[in-house]
């Protein structure tokens, strides 16, 4: 195996340890790993918001920034004496050998699902010795509730429990939405959360068998309404026309222009 040396990411190492040093930064020298969970949180989202956009130079600035959380919290634990960032860095690695066998080892695969099924073989292996040794350990408690949804159905899925097809897991939403209704025709409204988070998981499911990622869809749906509302409001600004004192048929024929307008 080619070994290639990377001496920006050694700078890179070097800088934090330096900002973090006697000598180095005040800000940077009061974090904690606690104190730096917001910023990782958001330099991941802004990592996929580059991604989307392909925009490829905020994208590499954004991947950036997400890498010096890592380096950052790594540096931490080294101050600690915990691990390193080459701890890290040898953690994955031997991950990714070990569960490419076909790759690394003598492994015999046809295609990319044996290689799935490989993946949560060796993974089962791994759990052995740990505490939780569920098919769905793994998913992170802390993740968004659509991530964790869509992750626990994809993690079921290996082992069999899923849908055949995209149009049988369409009947369950469908199933899942007539229940729901039924909580709005006969006024149960303590089952109501109950049955739409059962309907938000169908939801989940689906979206895994079309191949769609459930946050990713979301986000983009999320944006399309801000972009279209905002088109709102300056169609009745420019008009001259106060939006709270508009009526919900105005609104609508505006919501409708701006679908044709702006997608």
């Amino acid at each position: 195996m080619t070994q290639t040396s990377h001496p920006q990411f050694a700078r890179l190492v070097e800088i934090m340890a330096t900002l973090r040093s006697i000598n180095g930064c005040p800000w940077d020298r009061e974090q904690t790993p606690d104190s730096l969970k917001p910023y990782l949180v958001e330099e991941t989202y802004e990592v996929l918001e580059a991604l989307e956009a392909k925009d490829l130079p905020a994208f590499k600035e954004e991947l950036g920034d997400l890498l010096l959380q890592i380096v950052f919290h790594a540096q931490l634990m080294a101050e600690n004496g915990v691990f390193t960032i080459d701890d890290v860095a040898q953690a994955i690695a031997d991950k990714l050998v070990r569960r490419h066998p076909h790759v690394f080892g003598d492994v015999k695969v046809t295609g990319a699902d044996e290689v799935v099924q490989n993946w949560a073989k060796i993974k089962a292996q791994e759990k052995a010795g740990k505490a939780d040794r569920s098919i769905l350990a793994g998913v992170p408690a802390g993740a968004p509730a659509l991530i964790q949804a869509q992750r626990l159905g994809e993690k079921a899925a290996r082992v069999g429990f899923d849908w055949t097809s995209a149009t049988e897991v369409f009947k369950k939403v469908e199933e899942e939405t007539q229940e729901l209704a039924a909580t709005l025709a006969d006024g149960t409204t303590g089952q109501q959360e109950h049955e739409l988070g059962d309907l938000l998981l169908a939801l989940t499911s689906l979206a895994r068998h079309l191949n769609v990622d459930a946050e990713t869809a979301l986000r983009k749906a999320g944006k399309r309404f801000n972009a279209r509302f905002r088109f709102i409001e300056n169609q009745l600004e420019q008009a001259g026309e106060d939006i709270h004192h508009t009526s919900q048929l105005r609104l609508e024929e505006l919501w409708q222009t701006a679908k044709q307008t702006i997608g």
